[in-house]
């Protein structure tokens, strides 16, 4: 691809490299607030549409499983459509049932409404494919834990941001059942803004989109053959500790302070927000760390990264199921949202480098981990037999056990020749994360 850019300004706007840089990575901070936006805002949709903790835990699990699905499409329509055209669509089509989900008055159409808004985690795949389009080989991985990781950010906004929303609604004088559907128009109405932004000032490839180009995506045989391969499903599993229990965070942390700790919505949406800010740098801090450890020590280096980092998690996720106090809680939750945060960046410092010939597929395979661990979390949290503390504590001494499996894990690279990293199988590897 022609006219990367090698070198990362994030202060910079201009050419349309830059420009895709900050729109793409802005269009998943956006979707966030419609992908989450409801979940800071639960204490009141509970105790007015009358959910059970099952049917809490059923809604948390459908915001999360459409999503699994809804990236494997968006990767491909990436490829044949183009990320720009892409994501018009699916702002567009997404902020459909976050307008609508205010019409929700039962525990069926609200669980259906959240299932149809999980589609609009996907976007997290263009902004994965749009800026490996951008960058160059040698920058495409910062360029990729920067965009990822402040789009991910949105999640920690989201909890601070909606509860104000909404209380400045009922503020007009709007009861809390109407306002908590009034504020969801909110990040409708910015999705729809991000996609006239999209449409309008970016492009396919630096060159131009797809079809003023005639862009076409080398076809290769797949090789199934990765699927007995030990070190992908160990870097699978590992994602599902972190970025699974990450998407998990988002969707329970203000039920479990307003719960545990009697703080308001407000109060508890903010502590929630400070978990998701820490990725304002620690994703990319962990693909950072991960790339100068392996410089230095290789790829076994990579992987003690990797496990130390999980373990640390798991220790913090400890804690702050046994933290007795609130600031005990809060910080604990800063010191295990570093480290599965950095644990994300390491994951990914990895995945590249396990098989250089079906990178696209290894890829793929860790992404929808981190998916399915979020969905299989959602499982303990919707447990009537067992608490939040119980869920995270359970969750905790899980990390720590797939923290040990990575550690005895020999993550061996293979050699890497320089068309490894300029081809159309490097592009799809970069989308899945």
């Amino acid at each position: 691809m022609k006219n990367q850019l090698s070198k990362l300004n994030i202060f910079s706007f201009k050419g349309v490299q830059m420009r895709t840089f900050h729109i793409t990575w802005l269009m998943f901070f956006v979707c966030f607030f419609g992908w989450f936006g409801l979940a800071p805002l639960m204490p009141t949709i509970r105790a007015e549409l009358h959910l059970t903790k099952g049917q809490v835990g059923n809604t948390i699990i459908a915001s999360v499983a459409a999503t699994i699905i809804a990236r494997l499409i968006i990767g491909k329509l990436c490829d044949t459509w183009g990320p720009r055209k892409v994501a018009v669509r699916l702002l567009l089509i997404g902020s459909v049932p976050v307008f609508l989900v205010g019409l929700a008055h039962d525990y069926t159409s609200f669980l259906l409404f959240r299932l149809a808004i999980g589609v609009v985690g996907a976007s997290f795949v263009i902004t994965q494919f749009h800026t490996s389009m951008m960058f160059a080989p040698n920058i495409k991985g910062t360029a990729n834990a920067v965009t990822g990781g402040w789009g991910n950010l949105g999640g920690g906004v989201t909890n601070m941001v909606m509860p104000l929303i909404f209380a400045a609604i009922v503020g007009f004088g709007y009861t809390k059942a109407e306002a908590w559907r009034f504020a969801m128009i909110v990040p409708g109405i910015m999705m729809l803004i991000i996609a006239y932004l999209y449409y309008k000032y970016t492009k396919d490839t630096p060159e131009g989109n797809y079809d003023e180009i005639g862009y076409t995506k080398k076809q290769t045989k797949t090789d199934w053959s990765i699927l007995t391969d030990w070190r992908v499903w160990a870097l699978t599993i590992a994602y599902a500790m972190c970025f699974g229990m990450e998407i998990t965070f988002d969707n329970v942390a203000s039920l479990h302070f307003v719960d545990s700790f009697h703080l308001s919505q407000s109060t508890a949406g903010f502590w929630a927000g400070i978990f998701g800010f820490m990725n304002l740098f620690a994703r990319a801090l962990g693909g950072i760390v991960s790339d100068k450890v392996g410089k230095k020590f290789g790829m076994r280096g990579k992987g003690l990264l990797l496990a130390g980092v999980l373990l640390l998690e798991g220790c913090g996720l400890i804690l702050f199921a046994q933290s007795g106090t609130l600031l005990v809680a809060i910080v604990s939750m800063l010191s295990f949202a570093l480290f599965l945060k950095m644990s994300n960046g390491a994951t990914y410092g990895i995945v590249p480098f396990v098989n250089t010939k079906n990178v696209g597929m290894v890829s793929g395979i860790v992404g929808a981990g981190g998916n399915l661990g979020g969905m299989m979390f959602g499982f303990l949290f919707k447990s009537s037999a067992i608490t939040y503390v119980q869920a995270f504590t359970y969750i905790g001494y899980t990390v720590i056990a797939v923290a040990l499996i990575v550690l005895i894990t020999r993550f061996q690279k293979q050699p890497v020749s320089n068309e490894a990293f300029d081809g159309a199988e490097v592009l799809a590897g970069e989308i899945a994360r």
